[in-house]
């Protein structure tokens, strides 16, 4: 099979690698890709959103599955497009989408559906948002843009100070551009969070292994909300008692709630969950594979990737077993000075070979450039440098080793990755 991969981060780099595995994948090009990537399959500088020339290119390249990684151009319909061609592709169609790209439309199913979740109010004016916070009295609370924000549109408000900042800036000031035009408030939820993706065909949903993101930009759990600076596979607060109480009470009636309304979903639905004292809620849904969670989770997949996404298009999940690895694993995210915020492009990045790796671990490059053999960053989260070991501790051990390997001026990572939980 060609495959063509659409996307440029490290989430797709690491589902390149994995598709690599088999030899049922006798070619990758990607579109756009970067610099690491460009060493793993053959890159096309189109943009990820740009859904005619993904058509367009997809034909002449005469690709036999088109992978769409992305939130945005699902949302904008890429799947729909791509099977009105005839071409095979993996992913949910644009209405099925919905449950990422609208936070309303996801809280609102839950509501229906008596899926556990956060209690919530909705607002698209921003004069009753601020009077409605006016009158909490608990806090901190959660405000969420509706839309889709690069994984950035949540911001938790410790006091009603910063609560009214957090709606002035998303719904005025439109810091999230129209993602922010309609908003949610939401109780604060406490507890360990998890991330469970999960392959599912419409019907069947079989869940991979568990991971732990850790979304904030600095050591301890402090700075600013990222995109994510690293994760752990398996989360060890995830367990099988829990994991069946998801299937029965989170998992299943999402996909059952999903085909009820007419929006079957098929591909990769990711469950972002607190376990609370109440159990487990769902704090949100993506409608593909999380980034970086999926640089652990692939890693551990013994059954070939491109067996699981043919059984996912033909709807024959239920057909297959999925088996995965008992190793840990871990990535650490390098990141630009700066990040999440302003941050320089074009600096040379060193200690990596000509493939783009270091020897004892696997980089996923989420933002570089390659010219002239020479690596150099163009993103704000650069490098995710990742290992597997037969522990949690030996992973670490292995990952922030293969960090060490590499720097580029203001490179930053945290340092308690697995640590602090």
């Amino acid at each position: 099979m060609k495959v063509l991969m659409v996307g440029s981060g490290g989430r797709e780099h690491a589902l390149i690698r994995s598709l690599k595995k088999s030899d049922k994948v006798t070619e990758i090009i990607c579109a756009p890709g970067n610099g690491g990537i460009s060493c793993d399959a053959k890159c096309f500088p189109v943009s990820a959103n740009d859904i005619d020339s993904i058509v367009a290119l997809a034909k002449e390249q005469g690709v036999d599955l088109v992978f769409v990684a992305p939130d945005d151009p699902l949302a904008m319909g890429l799947v729909d497009r791509l099977e009105a061609e005839g071409i095979r592709v993996f992913g949910p169609k644009a209405n099925a989408a919905v449950i990422e790209s609208s936070k309303v439309f996801s809280k609102n199913l839950m509501k229906k559906y008596n899926i556990p979740t956060a209690a919530y109010e909705v607002f698209d004016d921003a004069a009753l948002a601020l009077e409605y916070v006016k009158k909490q009295t608990k806090y901190p609370t959660v405000i969420k843009a509706d839309g889709l924000a690069l994984g950035k549109g949540v911001i938790i408000a410790p006091n009603i100070q910063s609560a009214e900042a957090a709606i002035y800036s998303i719904m005025e000031d439109k810091v999230f551009g129209e993602s922010g035009s309609r908003i949610v408030i939401e109780e604060f939820l406490e507890g360990p969070e998890v991330s469970v993706l999960t392959f599912t065909d419409g019907v069947t949903i079989k869940p991979m292994v568990s991971s732990l993101d850790h979304k904030r930009a600095l050591d301890g759990n402090r700075g600013l909300n990222t995109g994510g600076m690293g994760t752990i596979s398996p989360n060890p607060f995830y367990d099988d008692e829990t994991a069946q109480i998801c299937m029965e009470k989170i998992y299943l009636p999402t996909i059952n709630a999903m085909k009820t309304e007419n929006r079957p979903f098929k591909g990769c639905l990711y469950f972002g969950l607190m376990l609370t004292k109440d159990g487990p809620k769902v704090i949100e849904y993506n409608a593909r594979f999380g980034d970086p969670e999926t640089q652990v989770v692939l890693p551990r997949l013994k059954t070939p990737l491109i067996e699981i996404i043919n059984a996912v298009i033909d709807e024959k999940l239920s057909e297959i077993r999925i088996e995965w690895l008992d190793d840990a694993c871990a990535c650490v995210i390098i990141a630009s000075g700066g990040y999440p915020e302003k941050y320089i492009k074009g600096l040379p990045v060193f200690g990596l070979n000509k493939y783009g790796q270091i020897d004892g671990a696997t980089v996923y490059h989420a933002g570089t450039g390659l010219e002239n053999g020479r690596f150099y960053t163009n993103g704000g989260r650069v490098l995710g440098v990742t290992a597997c070991g037969k522990t949690l501790n030996e992973a670490l051990e292995r990952a922030y080793s293969g960090v060490n390997k590499i720097a580029f001026e203001k490179a930053f990572y945290r340092k308690d990755i697995g640590k602090v939980i």
